[in-house]
């Protein structure tokens, strides 16, 4: 069994907002399937951290999750910034039940176990103060994930979507809840190639980081922990 992380499929297979308009993006969808297909077994763990779906309501999610529920292992979604469809828990996990897709879960102050790790995260939030609404709120979705991992007594391993580092800002009020926490991994997504000047893979305070967007791993799942 293996955990596996791959952010940013941004699939609209019912919609016409496909990225293949975007340099690099060819045939992503058929190329994520290939690569899932090869490295991923029905064992494994597959944690999707945000920007699943460009689909503006969680009924026309339909065709986007089906294709995620086919795909082996167990898949683990967090909420991104394109995910509009997003709604309350009781809402999503009802859609999910009733389409049969009981491969995939939601991440939202709660965790799950995997291994040896315990997998919590939120979409987390940009460094601009005038969001500080946002980002307390945030910042307490990720505290209590990361409480609800801690309690498990595994390894807590925090996935976001947005970046709480780069090369030239750092979000403390994010960073400083993981140093109290004892966080030593996190992954995330949002930053795509044309953005990847601005990216951390490696430690910063004693916290590995790694971008995991689908363009920026070569739409490959990336692997977190083997067991």
């Amino acid at each position: 069994m293996s955990v596996f992380v791959i952010a940013d499929l941004h699939l609209s297979l019912a919609t016409e907002k496909s990225m293949t308009v975007f340099n690099g993006w060819e045939n992503y969808v058929e190329r994520i399937q290939t690569n899932w297909n090869r490295i991923v077994s029905p064992e494994d763990t597959v944690v999707l951290p945000g920007d699943i779906s460009w689909a503006m309501h969680i009924t026309e999610t339909y065709k986007d999750f089906a294709f995620i529920h086919r795909l082996p292992g167990q898949k683990i979604i967090l909420k991104g910034n394109h995910d509009y469809w997003w709604t309350s828990m009781t809402k999503m996990n009802k859609y999910l039940a009733e389409c049969g897709f009981d491969t995939i879960h939601l991440l939202h102050n709660n965790c799950y176990t995997a291994g040896k790790i315990a997998i919590c995260g939120s979409r987390g939030w940009f460094f601009d103060d005038a969001d500080k609404k946002i980002l307390n709120r945030e910042v307490g979705r990720i505290r209590t994930s990361i409480q609800a991992a801690v309690q498990t007594g595994l390894e807590p391993v925090l996935f976001l979507h947005y970046p709480p580092v780069t090369v030239d800002a750092v979000c403390d009020e994010i960073l400083d809840v993981m140093q109290e926490f004892g966080i030593r991994r996190c992954y995330y997504g949002h930053i795509h190639k044309a953005g990847s000047y601005k990216v951390v893979n490696g430690s910063c305070r004693g916290v590995e980081f790694r971008c995991v967007s689908s363009d920026m791993v070569g739409f490959v799942p990336q692997l977190v922990r083997d067991y």
